[in-house]
Formats: C-alpha cells, sequence, structure tokens
C-alpha cells in the first residue's frame, strides 16, 4: 500500500511539473466579416519534427485554448469549412507568459465545401458523428481496440467489457459498416487489433433506417464503426497466440480478418485455462443479437422470466479453476447493390470451479453462514442470419434469425449454519434453454410526407430446468430445522439421505406486430400513429419429488407439489399517437398508448379471465443548448405484467430453502418514470460532462409475501398497497490537460420498498454509493501511467436487519514502451473491505504484469505474463434482496505465469 501512495506522490508530481512548464496560447478565430467561427479547427505542429503536439475546436464564441512546451518552435494550422486555411510561426523559446493570438480567415471559393489539409485532426465533429484518429491517442503500447477506446474522449469501457458514450451502453460496433457480431460490443473491444485501426467513428442519434431517422428520437441509439488502415483492406490480417506455463497453464488464442468492400470474414478461436473467459453465461443471457422488442416504446413490460435455480456466476472472471473453450464466426456479403447478407456463429464451453463463504443476515434478525464448493459446466451456441434487401431509397427489407441453445450443468457442496444447526447438501442443477427469434421489418416511404415503417417478431423458447438437493447424514428421523419444509412437504421418513427433486418445463411463443405511420407536417414537425399486438402463449410444468435411499421415487402427488400442463395467454392490441416538433433549440415528442390488455390463465381444472383498458403517455423533451451541449428530460407510465413463472399456483423450488407459489389471481403493476440527463463535450475545453437523474415509483407492485420458519421461506406473488420508490444519481466528468486525462465519476442509488412478511407490510431501504476518480497520462515516449481511487458504501436497512459495507480501492496501471522494442504493463488493485461493526476487516490485492518483446517491423511478439502475483486467495462483495443481505468471500485462482508467442498476420 506504502508503495502505491509513493507511485500516485510521483505520478502527481511529475503531472504538475509538466503542467509548470506549458504557456497557453489562447484566441478568438473570426471571418473577414467579424463573424466568430465556431468548429474552426487550430492544431500546433512541431517545427523539427512536423508531428501534432496540441489542437482545440472553437467554441460558440470562437474561442480556442491550446497548452504548448516552453522552449520550442511550432506552426499553427488554422482551418474552417469554406475558408482558406492559415499558417502562423509560433517561437516560444524565450517565451514565459500566456500569449493571446486572435485570426481572422477569409472565404476562398475553390474550399468552398471542402477543407483542404496537410494534417490530420486527432478528432473531428460532423453532426451527430465524432471521428477520433486512433493513431493520435495511440502512445505503441496498445494490442487491442479497448486499448485505445479507454484512451479517447467521452468513450469508457466498464468492467464487463462494454463501451459506453454520454453514459449509455454503444449497442452496436461496426467494422467498415459491416456489423461485427451484432448485439454485443464486449467481443470487439477484446479481440480487433489495434495496429490495423485507422478511424473511430461513435455514430450518435443512430438508426438503420435512413427513412426514420429525421422523424423518431434516436438520442440512446450510439453505434461505433470502426475504419481500417488501407494495408488491411482486401488482404487477411489477425494474430496467432499460443503459449503456457507453469501448472499445466496453456492458451492458443488465433483470430483472423479479411474486409473488402463485398464481403467480410472474421474468425476467432481462444483455448486456455489461465481465467480469460472471452464469452461467459451473463454475456450469453445478455446477447440479444441486436434485437429490440417491437413493443418496447408502447409503454408495456412483459417479464419472461428464465428459470430460478439459481446457477452460480463468476466475479469477473475470477474462480479456483477456469477451462474455457471458444470459437466465433462472423461473415457479410454483398450479393449486389441492393441485397447484403450478414451473421455470426459462436460456441462457448467453460468449466469452472468456485467456492465461497458467504453470511447472510435474513429480515428475522437470524444469520446464515455458508461454506459452498461449486464445479459448473456451461455449454453455449448461438447464430444469426440476416438479410438486408434495399433495392433503392425508399424501400428497405430486413430480416432476421437468432438461435440460442446451451447445455448447463452445475454440482454442488453446501454446508449451512446457523443457530446450531448444520447442514451438508448436495445439489445438481441442469438446464438445456432452446430459443429461436424471427423478425421481418418494412419500411416504404411513398414521398418526402409519408412514410410507412412495420415489425413483426416471432419467438419460441423452451427450458426444461431439473433441481437436486440432498440433505446428507440427518438419520431416520431428522428434526425441522434440519430438513427444510418436513411439515410441508410428505417426506417418507427412515432415510439415511433425503434427496428433493424438481421437474419443470416452460414453453413460450410470443409474436409481436406493430405498424407505423409518420406524416411529415413540416421539416421540423410530424405526427406518428401506431397500431400493434403483442401476443404470448406460455404452457408450465412441474412437479416435486423424492428420491429414497433404495433408488425409489417417492412422488408428491398433490396438486400443491405440481404443475401440470399450466397456460398463460397475455394479448395487448394498442393504439399509439405521437407528435414531435422542434421549435428552435427545443424538441417535444408527447404521446399516448391506448391498450386493451387481454390475459387468461388455465390451471387445475379452471379458466380465469380479465380484460383491461389503459390509457398511458409519454413525453421526451430536448433543450439543444449548443451543438455538443444538450439538456434531456423523459417521462412514461408502464404497465408491468408477470408471466406463468409467477401465476402457477403449485410449489417450485428455488433454492433448498426457498419455494415459490404462484398466484393465478395477480394484477398488472404500474410505474412511473422520470429521466433528467444532461450531456456537454467540449473540445474547446477539452471537457466533456454527463450527469443524470432517475426517479421511479410503483403502484400495484408485484411484490413476493413471504413467510419465514427459520431461514426457510416460502413465497407468494401479491400486489403490494404501498408505493416503491427509487432514485438514482449517476454523472461522470472528464478533462484533458495537454497528455493527461483526468476522470471524476459519481453514481448514488436509494430505494424505498415495501415488503410483506406473513401479510404485513415492512420497509426495506437500500442506499448505495460509488465515487471514482483516476488521472491518466498518454506519452509518446514517457512511460504512462493511471492512478486512481474508488470508494464504495452499500448500506442495507432490512426490516430487523441493518448492514453497512464499505470497500476502499486504490489502483494504479503502467504502461512502459523501452528500448524501442520492450513493452511492460502492470495493473495494481489494492482493496479495504470492511463493515460498520468492524466485524469484517478484509485487506487484498492483485497485481498482474507482463512484459513483451518485438523489435520494429517484426510479426512476432514474446511476452512473459504473470497473474496474481501476490497469490491473493479471495475477494469480497456484497449484495442485497428484500428477504436478506449478504456479504461473500469469493476464492480466486492461484498465481501462474505464462510465456507466449504470437505471430502477426
Amino acid at each position: 500500500m506504502k508503495t502505491l501512495y509513493k507511485i500516485t506522490w510521483l505520478f502527481c508530481l511529475f503531472a504538475f511539473n509538466s503542467f509548470a512548464q506549458s504557456i497557453d496560447v489562447t484566441g478568438v478565430i473570426k471571418d473577414d466579416e467579424g463573424q466568430v467561427l465556431e468548429s474552426a479547427s487550430v492544431i500546433a505542429l512541431t517545427k523539427d519534427t512536423n508531428k501534432l503536439e496540441a489542437y482545440s475546436i472553437t467554441s460558440a464564441h470562437g474561442k480556442y485554448s491550446i497548452s504548448l512546451k516552453q522552449g520550442s518552435l511550432y506552426s499553427l494550422k488554422v482551418s474552417f469549412v469554406g475558408f482558406a486555411p492559415t499558417t502562423y510561426e509560433l517561437d516560444l523559446r524565450t517565451e514565459v507568459n500566456d500569449l493571446v493570438k486572435d485570426f481572422s480567415l477569409s472565404k476562398d471559393i475553390n474550399t468552398l465545401d471542402k477543407v483542404v489539409l496537410t494534417y490530420e485532426m486527432p478528432i473531428k465533429v460532423q453532426g451527430d458523428t465524432i471521428m477520433y484518429a486512433a493513431d493520435s491517442f495511440s502512445n505503441g503500447t496498445e494490442k487491442k481496440l479497448g486499448d485505445i477506446l479507454k484512451k479517447l474522449p467521452g468513450v469508457e469501457v466498464n468492467d464487463d467489457g462494454q463501451i459506453e458514450v454520454e453514459g449509455k451502453q454503444v449497442q452496436k460496433v461496426m467494422v467498415e459498416g459491416k456489423d461485427f457480431f451484432d448485439g454485443d460490443s464486449k467481443l470487439a473491444v477484446e479481440n480487433i487489433p489495434s495496429n490495423s485501426i485507422d478511424k473511430i467513428e461513435v455514430l450518435k442519434n443512430y438508426s438503420e433506417i435512413s427513412q426514420l431517422r429525421n422523424v423518431t428520437n434516436n438520442e440512446d441509439n450510439i453505434a461505433i464503426n470502426i475504419k481500417l488502415k488501407s494495408g488491411k483492406k482486401n488482404f487477411w490480417f489477425g494474430e496467432i497466440t499460443a503459449g503456457g506455463g507453469l501448472d499445466s497453464r496453456y492458451i492458443a488464442h488465433p483470430k483472423l480478418f479479411y474486409y473488402s468492400p463485398e464481403k467480410s470474414l472474421n474468425v476467432i478461436t481462444d483455448i486456455n485455462n489461465i481465467g480469460e473467459i472471452p464469452f461467459t453465461r451473463r454475456d450469453y443471457f445478455s446477447f440479444t443479437g441486436g434485437f429490440k422488442n417491437a413493443s418496447r416504446d408502447s409503454g408495456t413490460s412483459l417479464n419472461l422470466t428464465s428459470d430460478n435455480l439459481g446457477f452460480s456466476s463468476l466475479m469477473g472472471n475470477r474462480a479456483n479453476d477456469v477451462l474455457t473453450k471458444f470459437g466465433a464466426l462472423n461473415f457479410d456479403y454483398k450479393v449486389n447493390e441492393g441485397l447484403d447478407v450478414s451473421g455470426y456463429f459462436i460456441y462457448s464451453n467453460t468449466d469452472i470451479d468456485m467456492f465461497q463463504k458467504t453470511m447472510l443476515t435474513y429480515n428475522d434478525g437470524l444469520v446464515e453462514s455458508r461454506d459452498n464448493t461449486t464445479n459448473q459446466n456451461n455449454h453455449i451456441g448461438l447464430g444469426k442470419f440476416s438479410a438486408l434487401y434495399k433495392p433503392h431509397e425508399n424501400f428497405q427489407l430486413d430480416y432476421d434469425l437468432f438461435l440460442k441453445v446451451s447445455k448447463q450443468e452445475e454440482e454442488g457442496e453446501l454446508k449451512s449454519s446457523f443457530s446450531n444447526v448444520e447442514n451438508n447438501i448436495n445439489s445438481f442443477k441442469n438446464d438445456e434453454p432452446f430459443s429461436i427469434q424471427q423478425n421481418a421489418n418494412i419500411n416504404y416511404t411513398l414521398n418526402e410526407d409519408h412514410i410507412f415503417s412495420s415489425e413483426l417478431q416471432f419467438l419460441l423458447s423452451k427450458e426444461q430446468p431439473f433441481y437436486n438437493a440432498t440433505f446428507l447424514g440427518l438419520g431416520t428421523d431428522p428434526s425441522s430445522d434440519n430438513l427444510p419444509f418436513s411439515t410441508l412437504f410428505p417426506y417418507e421418513n427412515g432415510q439415511e439421505d433425503y434427496s428433493i427433486n424438481q421437474d419443470k418445463t416452460i414453453e413460450t411463443t410470443k409474436a409481436d406486430a406493430k405498424v407505423d405511420y409518420y406524416y411529415v407536417i413540416s421539416p421540423s414537425s410530424n405526427i406518428n400513429v401506431t397500431v400493434g399486438n403483442v401476443w404470448t402463449n406460455q404452457i408450465f410444468d412441474s412437479s416435486i419429488f423424492q428420491v429414497l435411499d433404495s433408488g425409489i421415487e417417492n412422488e408428491f402427488t398433490s396438486n400443491e407439489f405440481n404443475n401440470d400442463d399450466v397456460r398463460y395467454t397475455f394479448s395487448d392490441v394498442f393504439l399509439g399517437l405521437k407528435y414531435k416538433v422542434t421549435l428552435g433549440k427545443f424538441t417535444l415528442t408527447p404521446g399516448l398508448i391506448l391498450h386493451n390488455y387481454g390475459v387468461t390463465n388455465e390451471q387445475l381444472g379452471v379458466t380465469n379471465s380479465t380484460n383491461e383498458t389503459l390509457l398511458l403517455p409519454r413525453l421526451y423533451a430536448n433543450f439543444q443548448i449548443k451543438k455538443s451541449e444538450s439538456l434531456r428530460f423523459t417521462y412514461s407510465r408502464t404497465a408491468e405484467y408477470a408471466d406463468v413463472n409467477t401465476i402457477a399456483e403449485g410449489y417450485v423450488f428455488n433454492n433448498y430453502n426457498s419455494l415459490f407459489q404462484g398466484n393465478g389471481g395477480i394484477q398488472n403493476g404500474l410505474y412511473e418514470n422520470f429521466k433528467l440527463s444532461y450531456y456537454s463535450f467540449s473540445l474547446y475545453s477539452h471537457t466533456n460532462i454527463f450527469a443524470s437523474l432517475n426517479y421511479s415509483k410503483k403502484k400495484d407492485a408485484i411484490k413476493n409475501d413471504v413467510i419465514f420458519t427459520q431461514i426457510n421461506r416460502v413465497s407468494t406473488p401479491i400486489n403490494s398497497s404501498q408505493t416503491d420508490e427509487t432514485f438514482s444519481a449517476n454523472t461522470r466528468w472528464e478533462k484533458t490537460f495537454g497528455k493527461i486525462k483526468a476522470n471524476a465519476k459519481g453514481n448514488l442509488n436509494f430505494s424505498k420498498l415495501y415488503n410483506i412478511f406473513e401479510g404485513t407490510q415492512s420497509k426495506s431501504e437500500s442506499f448505495t454509493q460509488n465515487y471514482t476518480g483516476s488521472l491518466l497520462t498518454n506519452f509518446k515516449n514517457w512511460p504512462n501511467f493511471e492512478v486512481g481511487y474508488q470508494y464504495t458504501v452499500n448500506k442495507y436497512n432490512n426490516v430487523n436487519a441493518e448492514n453497512t459495507f464499505y470497500t476502499s480501492k486504490p489502483f494504479a496501471n503502467l504502461e512502459w514502451l523501452m528500448f524501442k522494442s520492450f513493452t511492460l504493463k502492470a495493473d495494481y488493485d489494492w482493496y479495504n473491505y470492511t463493515n460498520q461493526d468492524d466485524t469484517i476487516d478484509n485487506k487484498y490485492s492483485f497485481l498482474d504484469a507482463s512484459i513483451a518483446y518485438q523489435k520494429k517491423d517484426t510479426k512476432w511478439e514474446y511476452k512473459l505474463g504473470v497473474t496474481n502475483l501476490l497469490n491473493t486467495k479471495s475477494i469480497n462483495n456484497d449484495s442485497f434482496n428484500q428477504n436478506y443481505s449478504s456479504t461473500n468471500q469469493y476464492y480466486v485462482q492461484p498465481r501462474y505465469l505464462v510465456l507466449s508467442v504470437k505471430y502477426n498476420l
């Protein structure tokens, strides 16, 4: 820890020393009539090397500002579209004070619609597109796309490998305009070689349908397009990595790319046992294939939940042991000028060993401790085929087919202790979910005033989760404390071990259809009429049974332990009207959607049906303060409906000590959401600011009425008579000082939820805070550091139990290109995890380091890497739900060393 403080102090001293030796050059750029020019470009080139030293884009008032080193000669080059560029020689060899230099540009008919450039700006802003020149942000240590993205102003790569811009997750990554594994950005971040990238384009307000770009609000749609260097087009490129180390560690990671105007092909493979998981189980379930719900803006939320067996999840990529096999193929082929086909296939197999210690504090005050050893094996497969037919600008037809299959197995050994009661439990979980989704869009522009758009989606899915929990060595007459639900289940006693099992099947068929008509009144206003229908049918079966020591099954035949052919049908027919108008800097889009809901469920020989009509309002308002500064407000009212898992009235196991019993009479909940967000991206001050406030309240929320017996619980959904409220605030500030990028961000989340225990309403609150500050350098000829500090507070107040957990995390990262051929990298994180009572005080740290050797102009790289150099044994986290709060100690892989060789194609 002392070493980290020393590094931080030296870094800050070096940074401030750099500032002290610089001179600020400021001024105003006008045209020859005295009008200020916004977004004019100013760059400073060193006279001796002609390399870019600094740049600036003028503000709305025509101001620019650049910081230059004292004692050097520079050429200032000033340009603006439609004006003749000018050059000014700047001598700072004898200057010690800041300077003011104004410029006046003259119109030039020879460059009326273009700028003749003899240099390249690191950043260009053209409408809703921000273009970054990759080499301007590269210092020579980068290996993949993610290494460059983290250095770009306004761009962030989060802990899950997803790209974020303006606080919003990037929904699509393209290379040369062609989709790269549509539906996720992690594969692009981790695999596209940095040395192949020429430009990175951030496309805000992105719409795949050009006809709808000006009549819809697309502010939440952000895509990234990668432009390749000329030497990477029409040629295969990529890299092949192979390596091994002590304790039988190994890695093989070939990846190949080919791009031409007519076709593209990407192949990524990875086999390793060093803890690097390119595609996790969580990635599988969050991978949408680029699909969006056709009724996403209708005001209806139908929660189609997956099984609730609670498969264990990784803490990042850390576990006791991880074996990974991965392969992916992405393709795009232009059949002719009007037809393009594309798609991908992904396969992943991971074998994971995990061990964790958990302490749970229940609402009734009981504390349970768990030691859990788990082996999990996941086979994951998914594929997508897409066709785009666009014979002319006024017509576009899209078709997509998306398939997901997997096989997941988990074996666990659990030791549970509470109130002098101990249980040893073996468990087995298995599921083989399958889904196939199809999507068809037709968009037709009749003329400039009339646009038609239709969308049809069809989903077919099936899940067959199996669950087993075996309570070991309870004896022939176990107590009710040792054997959960002994007074509820008709166990056959006289067994040494008690094995409880559950079979379950959920089949879902869902069809969404929507037709939109846009009447363009003027360039600044339009009316949108929407007609649509959402239809869902689900079939649910489950049964609980005991397997005796002899192997004979003891079936629980009562209806309360079986859901036999439960059928659930949901229908939503809706009619929507929206009006979009732009008045100067203001854009307003009020809307109303009229819904008719029909819900039917059949179970136990009884059919129940309900019908309801609701009018749900929506509002979007945007104040465009400047070109790159906006304030936005959104409001929506949403009707939330449950699925068949919630209404099936037979008991269902969620876990060895948790049962769920559905409620066929459950009603929908209504919730309102208010969001205010601010965004500013100033190339003049090199400052990026994003902030948002979000408030939601839920009426008639679907909550669980929980009955506890010791740590065992039975939950039944009901509609709460209280209003749940949540509030969140997020902010991010980023500023570049020369070669130093400063970041500060904070996240606050407060929730007030009314939970129900044995029919009595009780209030639970959680307040979580996360603050992070960091400094990142990007020098060409010096070692580069990132140093920062993260502080997290999680406070949980749950009926009779209150817990607060604190995490302090200083961190430091080093990148150093030495002697033009060696690259040293090191990442260090230090954690201090405590609670309010000081009964937990865990300090641990992680250090990963590597040194790579690659001579200039050679294709071979040799790298020696060490993971978990300090041989840390475990990490911590905590969580909160309506039943309990928990703190976890999670054991991780030991230190290992790997020597690898990479060949660049």
